[in-house]
């Protein structure tokens, strides 16, 4: 798959089949819609092209962009399109002057002139161009003009799926992890660099790395404790993940802190990427650090057999 930054280095294929979309989390209803798009092309002998947008629109036309959290970074997105087959990924600048195009001018100078699009797959309730004007109405009674096919993803195909980012959103918030990961087709992930920390996890007998992710407006699911599996330096490891303030120690920030099973090496400064697979149980304050360490020798016995099924 070739990713294209910039709509000038795009050089058009033969025979275009495109999709639209910013594909936060590449969940199983985007899976559908990208999995039919790779399909469409090769009965055309064509390319598969998603036309994305980076920064995510919301950031740019929200008045609340700073509380805005994503299911992926563009990055992963990449990764995630990659493994569907897509042959392409044009990647839009998403600034306020971009904003303003109207829906002709998007169609005639993206889709058609830019990409020469042959097959438009397109949501039954995708909006587009300044104020939200195009919708599948607008291409079907433009089509011609356009010189384009407009294939509609209904109602049916897209809802029957049941699931949206913003569904996800809100269950990994709730540390509803199991649920989320039914609704991505996959383990949620987060990565990050180790980094230093306080060490208090080291005297309980249950050393951790402490994550430090970069972007800030990567979702992290809500405050507790989780079964991961863990991969840095090309191996994957099973073990468990608090997410919180670390109320028994009183600690003062939100904290990703990962305990790795039978794990002894230093990863300090070193990348690592956590799955989460299922939550043990919400943050909680216990009376004392022997208590505390009690309950983590639970979760553990609890992580393991999780991992183990």
């Amino acid at each position: 798959m070739r990713v294209v930054d910039h709509l000038k280095d795009f050089e058009k294929p033969d025979f275009a089949v495109v999709t639209i979309g910013t594909f936060d989390g590449v969940h199983i209803g985007h899976q559908t819609i990208l999995k039919r798009l790779v399909k469409e092309a090769k009965k055309n002998d064509g390319h598969s092209v998603l036309i994305t947008f980076w920064p995510h629109p919301r950031f740019i036309l929200n008045k609340d962009a700073d509380k805005l959290r994503l299911l992926s970074t563009f990055d992963e997105k990449v990764e995630m399109v990659a493994d569907l087959g897509v042959d392409y990924i044009l990647k839009i600048a998403f600034t306020p002057e971009f904003s303003n195009l109207s829906a002709d001018e998007f169609v005639k100078q993206i889709l058609v002139d830019s990409v020469g699009t042959k097959k438009l797959l397109i949501g039954y309730d995708h909006h587009f161009g300044n104020n939200r004007e195009g919708n599948i109405q607008f291409l079907k009674a433009h089509s011609s003009k356009y010189g384009f096919e407009v294939n509609e993803i209904s109602k049916q195909e897209i809802d029957s799926i049941g699931v949206s980012s913003t569904k996800i959103r809100n269950t990994l918030e709730s540390g509803e992890i199991h649920l989320a990961n039914s609704l991505l087709g996959r383990n949620y992930s987060i990565s990050g660099q180790v980094v230093d920390g306080n060490k208090k996890g080291k005297s309980l007998g249950f050393p951790t790395a402490n994550i430090k992710v970069d972007e800030s407006y990567k979702l992290l699911p809500g405050d507790g404790a989780y079964a991961i599996k863990a991969k840095t330096n090309g191996a994957t490891y099973p073990g468990m993940l608090n997410i919180g303030f670390k109320p028994t120690v009183s600690g003062k920030e939100r904290t990703i802190e990962a305990h790795l099973f039978n794990f002894d090496a230093d990863i300090y400064g070193q990348e690592i990427t956590v799955e989460f697979v299922k939550a043990l149980r919400k943050e909680m304050k216990f009376e004392s650090l022997d208590a505390l360490k009690q309950q983590l020798n639970k979760d553990k016995e609890a992580a393991l057999s999780i991992l183990a099924s």
